[in-house]
Formats: structure tokens, C-alpha cells, sequence
């Protein structure tokens, strides 16, 4: 008389189906109903324990097989249901077989056996649909779990999958962007006749050769895009040696930390164009970056002399994508921000909870 659900298979056999809680619970619930009938009956409460199991496994495995049925009259729920209640007292008939030899006139003769048979198959036809409907409901319950995990994990690994697609979509964007922007600086040298331009476009098709098999790297860590500011800055320092310096100064304990290929080389980039080129003096870039305590959120910065916020207003689509690249890197909480430096300049400062390594 018990019907116990584990989550659903699809379709379960019948062996992986009558799992051994089933088996247990059915016994647990066999000695109890046996302990309660007792008392009503002459019969050994051996023989009626015996009885009790034999009626539960029955029912047991009518459940599971009705389970494993398929038809389109009835909900499914209902043939399992329907089959427990009509098998109850089929098999309450079948196990007074025995003491009779067989004899089906003898169980409805005797009065004592026939009292015996209704009280058992009116206990199994009471409890044994009830404990189909509880199994039932358990096991709706445990597919609706399963279901929301399932989907919950799809919807992850989709997120992942549109991130991965984002990230690489900016990447595109912000590589050529780079990349024509620099050629651009070489051309004005050239067509300037600048004894530098030769120099120059040697240090920049180097530079290349080192910076091009990093642009889609996953795992660029910061100390990765501080090499290639670097390489940069030198090259920019060649083009325009009176008008610009700079600094580059990153704690080594961070330099481990992942980094968002590019978004560096992005902020440089800009005060170079926005900032240093603009101002007839030029000026400095420093770079640098502090971390506020263990653990806590990383500020990563690039300042420079140049020209300033308000001439800077729309610097165009590398800041547009740095803040979107960043926030698909690190989340939500992070952030791009842009503050005047005193006395003329700009810096800006990225700052993140570091990505897991």
C-alpha cells in the first residue's frame, strides 16, 4: 500500500522505477497497517503482516507500471489512480488464496475470512489511491524542480553563449578603430616628409607583430595590456618627442589580475587623440593603478595633460564600447569614470571587483 514517487524517468522502467525507498517505505507502511489491524483480527499477526506486504507490492508495482502506460482517454494521473483502486482488492482476494487451498467458496463462505477480506481491501482501496495522489503530486513537484534547474542552467549557458557573442562583437569594433587610428598618425608623417616617418613605421609594424595575436586573447591579464601601453606610448613618444612624456606605473601584485584586452590601450589611445594632440604644448599621460584594501575593487587610470574635459565632450565610439566591453568583463558594478585634472587634463579611472582568475 505504498506509492512513493521519485523524480520521473522518461519513461522509467520497471526495475530502475522500484528504487529501493520504494520498497522500504512500502514495508514501513505494510507493518503499520497490519499493527492497526491487529487488533481486529484471530489471525496471527505473522500471517496478517504477510498479507499486508504482499497487498503493498502489488500496489507498488501496479503504480509504476500504470506509469510506464501510454494513452490518450484519461490523464495519466488518473489511470495510476484508478489502477491502484482496482487492483486493491484483486490482490487482498489473491492472498486469501492460500488459506483456502484455492477454494474461492471458502473465503466468501466463512464468515471470519470474509469480514477479514472486506476490512483489508477497504483499508487498501482507502489508503492505497491516497498515497498514489501524495506520490503523484510529489512527483509533479520534483519534475517542476528539475524543469525550473534545467531551464535556469539552459538560460545560463545562453547568457554565456550572447555574452562571449557581445564581447567578440567589440573587440571587432575596437580593433580596427585602433589600429586605422595609428595607420592615420603614420600617414600624417609621411606626408609631412618627417625624417621620423621611416622610424616610426618600423616601430609600429613591430609593435604590431606583438600586440596583433594578443587583440583576442580571453585570458589577457593586465600586465599583458600595461606591455602593450607601453609599446604604444613609446611608439607615440617617437612621432611627437617634444610634445609628449609619460609614466607607466602598475603595482606588481596586480598585474596578474584578467583584463579586458584592449580597454588599457582604448583609454591611452584617447588622451593621446582628445587630449595630447589637441594642446599646441602637449603633454604627459601617466598611468597607473591601486587596489582599496585586500579583496576590494581595483581603480585602474589613465591621466593626461592635455586639453581637457570640455574639449573632449564627444570623444567618440572607443569610450562608448570601453564602458560596454567592461561591464560584460567584470558586471554590472563596474564602471568607467571621467574627472578633470587639475590644472588642465583629463583622467579616467576604470574601476572593478576583479574576474575570477
Amino acid at each position: 500500500m505504498s506509492l512513493v514517487s521519485d523524480p520521473p524517468a522518461n519513461p522509467p522502467s520497471l526495475l530502475s522505477a522500484l528504487t529501493l525507498r520504494r520498497v522500504m517505505v512500502a514495508i514501513v507502511l505494510a507493518v503499520s497497517v497490519a499493527a492497526a489491524l491487529n487488533p481486529l483480527f484471530m489471525t496471527p499477526f505473522v500471517v496478517l503482516l504477510g498479507r499486508t506486504l504482499v497487498i503493498a507490492m502489488v500496489l507498488l508495482l501496479v503504480f509504476i507500471a500504470a506509469g510506464a502506460w501510454r494513452q490518450s482517454l484519461m490523464p495519466a494521473w488518473l489511470v495510476r489512480v484508478l489502477a491502484v483502486a482496482l487492483a486493491a482488492p484483486i490482490a487482498t482476494f489473491v492472498v486469501y488464496l492460500p488459506a483456502v487451498g484455492g477454494d474461492v467458496s471458502q473465503v466468501l463462505a466463512h464468515e471470519g475470512r470474509l469480514s477479514g477480506f472486506i476490512i483489508i481491501a477497504s483499508c487498501s482501496m482507502i489508503i492505497g489511491p491516497l498515497l498514489a495522489l501524495s506520490a503523484l503530486y510529489r512527483e509533479r513537484d520534483a519534475q517542476a524542480r528539475s524543469e525550473g534547474l534545467q531551464f535556469a542552467l539552459e538560460k545560463s549557458v545562453l547568457e554565456r553563449q550572447a555574452l562571449d557573442a557581445r564581447l567578440q562583437l567589440l573587440h571587432a569594433q575596437v580593433e580596427p578603430h585602433f589600429l586605422f587610428n595609428t595607420l592615420a598618425n603614420v600617414q600624417e608623417l609621411v606626408e609631412s616628409g618627417s625624417p621620423q616617418a621611416a622610424v616610426v613605421l618600423k616601430s609600429l609594424i613591430a609593435y604590431l607583430r606583438a600586440a596583433v595575436p594578443r587583440l583576442n586573447d580571453p585570458e589577457s591579464t593586465l600586465a599583458t595590456e600595461v606591455g602593450l601601453v607601453r609599446a604604444y606610448l613609446e611608439l607615440m613618444h617617437m612621432r611627437m618627442p617634444d610634445r609628449l612624456s609619460f609614466e607607466v606605473a602598475v603595482p606588481t601584485e596586480l598585474q596578474a589580475l584578467r583584463f579586458p584586452p584592449m580597454a588599457l590601450l582604448t583609454l591611452v589611445e584617447n588622451a593621446i587623440r582628445h587630449g595630447i594632440d589637441p594642446s599646441e604644448q602637449g603633454g604627459r599621460i601617466e598611468v597607473g593603478a591601486s587596489r582599496s584594501g585586500p579583496g576590494g575593487a581595483v581603480r585602474v587610470w589613465v591621466a593626461d595633460g592635455g586639453v581637457g574635459m570640455s574639449d573632449k565632450a564627444a570623444a567618440g565610439m572607443g569610450l562608448t564600447n570601453l564602458r560596454a566591453r567592461l561591464k560584460a568583463f567584470y558586471g554590472e558594478q563596474a564602471r568607467l569614470e571621467l574627472h578633470e585634472q587639475p590644472p588642465h587634463g583629463l583622467r579616467a579611472d576604470l574601476v572593478f571587483e576583479p574576474a575570477a582568475a
